[in-house]
């Protein structure tokens, strides 16, 4: 368990060296992103100084990029070419064998020899060509000083970067008859992972595949002996959408890699899809490199998850917007109990460990929040110009407050245990419970009778099922998991990028976790909601 742990978690040991106008990686060409910053509340977290200067990780140059080459931009796009190339099984496997897709929705009714692919007349004019990009980036600023802007040099030139779109393949790479998929579910609960599964196992189906496992419990269940895979097809599946939590459970942590990739060898499952978020998707690059070490013929396919939308790239996650909406529900229990009470005050903590988007955009949402507060942007309790003076200035005004907290806004003010999970992540403090009592004492202190309402819905929006919104991503992203797979690719995870779905080599997405910028536009929509002044 302590090796897989290990793989997790140095998929975010990113090395940044300081130069004079950001944070560099000190092993590649970086995106220099030019922004305004302000130091994070506290210096020690890595994750908040690299969002600050808005690092993109590289890892194949030797050198940061260098404005004054008159070639740089041509450098730079080839750098990031080949950092978001996709790996393919001919790359350890040069001989392996294409074949025509037995994908295609021409052909719906069942057949039994798919040697020569779907019988068909007529061409099919379904398919992605290898050729076809996602434009990464998609908004072209004209100075450093617009909102939000990213910047690759002082100008900021347009610089082209081009991502793999997703999509089933005219060609396949494995046989359906010969394949045995297998489908696990890693770290927290999340909407939408029974959709995904389901997703999965459908068309995995089409394509003609009759061997389909889940592993219980995450990678767990690869070495747990009193786990057994559970076989899955589309009359087991069909209607577990229907429900929340995951059909085939998840848990933090597992074996070594080395056992992982042994007992998928000893079980001959040549395709696994996994469904998790930063660390898992560690563990599943982890799991890829060993099945290249070993030159098998492996497909490792990551569907992200994670409720907190922090990954990399993607425009958001699948649970993300479920998340959002059930949020509004306990939002607008703590404004009711608050507006209902004389000089009341109601407390939502949210989702969050490095990253503020549910906070954030339940707030904007809900349109009923006062004061929101985010892990990304630094304030004071106490004070002048701290959240305290302004709660008390609300409840003069207004008579009543709502405040929305993410689980990792505030831990500066906590005492740190150097606790780590199963998954390697830090062990948070309750923010949410400690400015709980910090507003109790500090109006009493003042002699300012309030009734404080705290609610933690963490638990009840994390089992629910996933909405219409998420139940449509989840879908697309799960069809193109199984399309990535077939058409050879390995190492990769799928997302949604600018609205369209595009394949991204795993280390790219893990990097570090996506955060808020607090110099972006969403951020400031919300401060126009709310009315929050700056706390510092």
């Amino acid at each position: 368990m302590d090796a897989l742990s290990q793989a997790i978690t140095s998929g975010f040991s990113v090395p940044y060296k300081k130069s004079n106008s950001s944070l560099v990686p000190s092993h590649g060409l970086s995106s220099l992103i030019l922004r305004k910053t302000r130091s994070p509340a506290n210096p020690s977290s890595r994750i908040s100084s690299v969002r600050a200067s808005a690092i993109q990780h590289s890892k194949t140059s030797a050198s940061s990029i260098d404005l004054n080459d008159p070639d740089w931009k041509l450098k730079y796009e080839k750098d990031f070419e080949q950092r978001f190339n996709i790996p393919h099984i001919t790359d350890v496997l040069p001989d392996a064998e294409a074949i025509r897709s037995t994908f295609c929705l021409k052909m719906r009714s069942p057949t039994e020899d798919f040697v020569g692919g779907y019988p068909s007349d007529e061409e099919w004019h379904g398919y992605i060509n290898n050729n076809d990009r996602v434009l990464l980036k998609v908004i072209r600023y004209s100075s450093p000083t617009s909102a939000g802007a990213e910047c690759i040099d002082p100008d900021c030139s347009w610089v082209e970067q081009w991502i793999h779109r997703a999509g089933p393949r005219e060609k396949i790479y494995f046989r359906p008859e010969q394949v045995k998929a297998a489908i696990i579910t890693c770290g927290g609960l999340c909407p939408g992972l029974n959709d995904v599964i389901r997703h999965i196992v459908i068309t995995l189906e089409i394509y003609g595949v009759k061997n389909i496992v889940g592993i219980p419990f995450g990678y767990r269940g690869f070495s747990d002996k009193d786990l057994t895979e559970m076989p899955l097809s589309r009359k087991v599946v069909q209607n577990i959408h229907l429900s929340g939590g995951s059909l085939l459970g998840v848990s933090r942590g597992g074996p070594s890699v080395s056992e992982i990739v042994d007992s998928m060898e000893e079980r001959g499952i040549n395709m696994l899809f996994v469904l998790g978020g930063n660390g898992t998707h560690a563990g599943a690059d982890a799991i890829h490199n060993e099945c290249r070490k070993r030159k098998i013929k492996v497909a490792v396919v990551g569907v992200p998850k994670t409720i907190d939308n922090d990954i990399l790239h993607m425009d958001k996650t699948f649970g993300f917007d479920t998340a959002v909406e059930e949020a509004q529900r306990a939002i607008n229990s703590a404004y009711i109990e608050a507006h209902s009470a004389y000089h009341g005050i109601g407390v939502v903590k949210l989702m969050g460990r490095n990253s503020g988007f549910i906070a954030m955009q339940a707030s904007l949402a809900s349109g009923q929040v006062d004061i929101c507060l985010i892990p990304e942007v630094p304030f004071n309790l106490h004070g002048p110009n701290g959240v305290l003076k302004h709660l008390k200035y609300l409840i003069e005004t207004k008579g009543s407050a709502v405040i929305c907290v993410a689980e990792g806004a505030g831990q500066n003010f906590l005492e740190k245990t150097n606790a780590k999970d199963a998954s390697g992540n830090a062990v948070l403090g309750d923010f949410g419970v400690y400015i709980q009592q910090e507003t109790k004492k500090y109006f009493k202190e003042i002699s300012t009778p309030i009734d404080v309402k705290y609610i933690d819905p963490t638990y009840m929006i994390r089992a629910v099922r996933a909405n219409a919104s998420d139940g449509i991503l989840c879908t697309v992203l799960g069809q193109n998991a199984v399309h990535g797979a077939f058409a050879g690719y390995s190492g990769i995870t799928v997302g949604i990028i600018n609205t369209h779905y595009a394949y991204l080599p795993i280390p790219e997405v893990i990097a570090y976790p996506k955060s808020v910028d607090p110099n972006s536009r969403m951020w400031h929509r919300c401060l126009t909601s709310t009315g929050q002044p700056d706390f510092i």
